[in-house]
């Protein structure tokens, strides 16, 4: 039904560039699991589902009996296989489900002049069809939006008995006024599920298109245009770009368009492109914060060289003989931000770094002695400590740290990537996977 098209789109729950950075394919075979997965949850959660009182009136010859049925629970429900397919044309989804059949319980109470009488009832709703289509696009602000284009909804028929009270009265009478009932249910349908598209609607507008990866990090995911939908996918294009919280600078570049490739056998892929890699990699470089300063002091006590003039003249003679007996530091930084590039089964970075070595003069004055340069192009078959430490041990400790703790790029809190797999293409790295759901958002 309607909501199998929604639980997807809150799972990946999940801008505005010109090329998106992040692109989240849903495949036909990821609906279908989400439709799925909602109708279980709905006939899970049946017992839950109250309904509004139903009201009106019936002519019973003598005169007119008004009538009211409260408190409407459902006993049962056979769901019938819902269909739910994505729509080019409009862009969005269609959800329908037809022949659907729900039995009923409550209370009625009627008034007929001053006579009042109450008792309960079953109601069966029969052969219930029901179509909605649901329009995506997204806000100024990036956020996606969900709105109602059409709904149809028939009832094929209603059976009632009456029991208590002067039921025995009332039940001959039924054939004249389920018509009513039938329309008074029917005419409430559509509402009801545009009430729910609204409720999604909400809900899209308060999430977050902007999260705070760590205390350095935030990450911004608004949509860049439209969903794309295609005949069997839907194709979600995410800025997916970095920012320093404290500075939020914009990188000297900009996202280059990708194409994801296609996976139809699995149900979801996400794409990430260079560009994502490497404003995380400026959000550190813009704030400072890939360089150390290294002293005497970080040296380990059993290494014979020791991190002053003296030690380092064995090497260098004019410092010793310039600035004898002085303490030194190194200031170990990065020139320019790492740069990240992917290829197919390899991962490239490039690290243009220096150092800059300095003496410490007795009264605490810094004296500028020399800067080392250097450039290094690591991929993902080599190691970086074999590559690049050996001439800067302590800014390759200070690289490693930062892009090792990571970060999640996308975590859905419902449910869990199964049997995921990780490529490289040309210019992203691709992850297709299949969801596995836990707990369901309605409730």
């Amino acid at each position: 039904m309607l909501q199998s098209g929604i639980v997807v789109l809150i799972l990946l729950s999940c801008t505005y560039g010109e090329n998106p950075a992040v692109q989240v394919v849903l495949t036909d075979k990821g609906l279908q699991y989400g439709k799925h997965a909602a109708t279980d949850w709905i006939q899970e959660r049946l017992e839950m589902i109250t309904f509004p009182d139903i009201s009106g009136d019936v002519d019973i010859l003598i005169g007119t009996v008004d009538y009211t049925l409260t408190g409407i629970t459902i006993k049962k429900c056979d769901i019938p296989e819902p269909s739910v397919e994505f729509l080019q044309d409009v862009p969005g989804f269609k959800a329908s489900i037809s022949g659907l059949c729900v039995a009923l319980t409550g209370e009625w109470r009627t008034q007929f002049g001053i006579i009042h009488d109450g008792g309960t009832f079953d109601m069966a709703i029969l052969n219930i069809d029901l179509t909605s289509v649901v329009q995506l696009g997204k806000e100024d602000d990036g956020h996606l939006t969900v709105t109602s284009v059409s709904c149809d909804a028939q009832v094929g028929d209603v059976d009632i008995h009456f029991y208590g009270g002067g039921s025995f009265f009332f039940n001959p009478f039924v054939s004249h006024f389920k018509g009513k009932i039938i329309d008074e249910i029917q005419k409430r349908l559509c509402p009801g599920v545009e009430e729910n598209i609204n409720s999604v609607e909400s809900h899209l507008h308060a999430m977050n298109v902007s999260f705070d990866v760590n205390e350095v990090l935030t990450l911004d995911l608004p949509l860049t245009a439209v969903p794309m939908i295609g005949a069997s996918s839907m194709n979600l294009g995410l800025k997916g770009e970095f920012y320093n919280i404290k500075t939020h600078k914009e990188p000297p570049y900009e996202a280059q368009p990708f194409t994801m490739p296609d996976a139809p056998s699995y149900m979801l892929s996400v794409g990430m492109s260079d560009f994502t890699l490497n404003t995380a990699s400026y959000g550190y470089y813009s704030d400072n914060l890939l360089q150390l300063l290294v002293n005497d002091s970080m040296i380990p006590s059993i290494s014979p060289v020791r991190l002053n003039t003296t030690s380092m003249g064995k090497y260098i003679p004019q410092l010793a003989k310039m600035y004898p007996d002085m303490l030194m530091n190194v200031l170990v930084y990065a020139r320019d931000a790492p740069m990240v590039s992917t290829q197919p089964d390899a991962v490239k970075v490039i690290i243009k770094a220096a150092a800059k070595a300095s003496a410490i003069h007795p009264n605490g004055t810094q004296i500028p002695l020399f800067t080392l340069n250097a450039v290094s192009s690591l991929d993902s078959e080599n190691s970086l400590m074999s590559a690049f430490c050996p001439s800067f041990p302590d800014m390759c400790f200070s690289v490693a740290e930062k892009l090792g703790a990571g970060f999640v790029v996308l975590r859905m809190k419902y449910a869990e990537l199964v049997n995921s797999v990780l490529s490289m293409e040309e210019v992203s790295i691709c992850k297709r996977t299949h969801i596995r759901t836990n707990v369901w958002l309605f409730g």
